[in-house]
């Protein structure tokens, strides 16, 4: 299986409470497994949907402007742009 591209990010805040990061996903880019040490919430910026990867399954997220999602720490996962357009979301990282 050919490897897939990777999605791109660039941290717009690290502070000693927050991360923020901006990330543009290619259709068909991913982020790669990874797992996260805060809770964290996603706040889409466009339309589109998101194959979200766990060692539990898949699933897919409807992504709508102005809508929001949040996440626990410590869920391994991987998230792929399934559409055909590009997808821009901001991942705001809640430290403890």
């Amino acid at each position: 299986m050919a490897e897939r591209q990777k999605a791109v990010f660039c941290v717009q805040l690290d502070n000693d409470r927050t991360i923020i990061r901006q990330w543009i996903f290619a259709p068909g880019s991913e982020t790669g497994w990874h797992t996260h040490d805060h809770d964290f919430i996603v706040v889409p910026q466009t339309t589109g949907t998101l194959l979200l990867q766990t060692i539990d399954g898949e699933s897919s997220k409807e992504l709508m402007p102005g809508s929001f999602y949040f996440r626990n720490a410590g869920i391994k996962h991987n998230a792929i742009n399934s559409g055909d357009d590009e997808i821009v979301l901001l991942e705001i990282e809640l430290k403890d």
